[in-house]
């Protein structure tokens, strides 16, 4: 196993596998009300370069709910001093890194110069922490046969639909991204997956093929943070691609709806269907506590 958590395609298809299934194990415990402090004393250090409601709840109540404490750091990293210090200094006073930030080079200088485990909590270019959460509810709802499942992504390829690419390259599920053309995502990414994934990997404009049997549909906002200035373009581009009844009517009958959150109602997703009975995406973010937690508990108490 890896020291850090910054992209699913660090990690082997059963690395990954162990995560989700401790995230299920627990999960389980918490339900049942069995406590699990297998971080008993450590210190998870959380650095905040950007606004969050569930990254900060979920991993300060997970580290609570192991046993451990945090430190919360709003900072820009790289300005009042170097990343590399402040990997230095941390490492010295806390048992884990935390990082939610603008710029992915921040996170891996941060992984490079830290003795302890660093985990992305979202980069420009990837979000692998609500991966695993995303998973874990498709389990639970589909089962855990990933291999007969189709998710469509539809909107921007950004940071979110990057992890998504990363995990398919790992553990065979089937993926469509249906976007606006020029919004694909990372070429790097993209020809990288092509390469290494054992199961579907399409990239289409068309909605309506790109739903075509999907178990789920999956969309995200169309201006993520740091892109504002582009948001009334993006709204213009992206309106053909908002999630209406018109767009779940191609996929399944019983296809999922999913949102990592925050949502814009009228925009990306109509409050009919994000709110609606196949709609899942709050089993998301509760699963974002259960997944990090496992990805915390691997990393600094060493579980096996």
């Amino acid at each position: 196993m890896v020291k850090d958590f910054i992209s699913l395609a660090d990690f082997t298809a059963d690395e990954l596998m162990h995560f989700l299934n401790l995230a299920d194990e627990l999960k389980a415990q918490k339900k049942a009300g069995i406590p699990h402090p297998l971080l008993n004393g450590k210190t998870l250090a959380l650095i905040f370069e950007k606004p969050s409601l569930r990254t900060r709840l979920t991993f300060q109540v997970g580290m609570y709910q192991l046993g451990g404490t945090t430190q919360l750091i709003d900072t820009r990293l790289g300005e009042r001093e170097s990343v590399a210090d402040v990997a230095r200094n941390l490492e010295r006073w806390v048992d884990g890194i935390m990082a939610r930030t603008f710029a992915h080079k921040h996170v891996i200088e941060l992984a490079e110069k830290a003795s302890i485990p660093v985990i992305n909590a979202l980069t420009d270019k990837l979000h692998p922490c609500q991966i695993l959460a995303d998973v874990q509810t498709l389990r639970e709802h589909k089962g855990k046969d990933l291999s007969s499942l189709k998710v469509a992504f539809v909107g921007d390829g950004n940071n979110v639909f990057h992890s998504w690419a990363n995990f398919v390259s790992r553990l065979p599920l089937n993926l469509t991204l249906v976007c606006p053309e020029g919004y694909e995502g990372d070429p790097e990414i993209i020809e990288r997956v092509r390469k290494e994934t054992r199961a579907e990997f399409v990239i289409t404009q068309d909605p309506e093929a790109g739903l075509k049997d999907a178990d789920a549909v999956y969309t995200d906002v169309w201006a993520s943070m740091g892109q504002e200035d582009e948001a009334a373009e993006r709204a213009k581009i992206f309106a053909p691609y908002q999630v209406n009844s018109t767009l779940m009517g191609w996929a399944k009958k019983d296809a999922l709806f999913m949102h990592c959150l925050p949502a814009h109602r009228g925009a990306e997703v109509t409050s009919e269907i994000i709110d609606g009975p196949n709609s899942v995406c709050f089993d998301q973010a509760e699963n974002r506590l259960h997944a990090q937690k496992a990805v915390l508990a691997t990393l600094m108490g060493g579980v096996s």
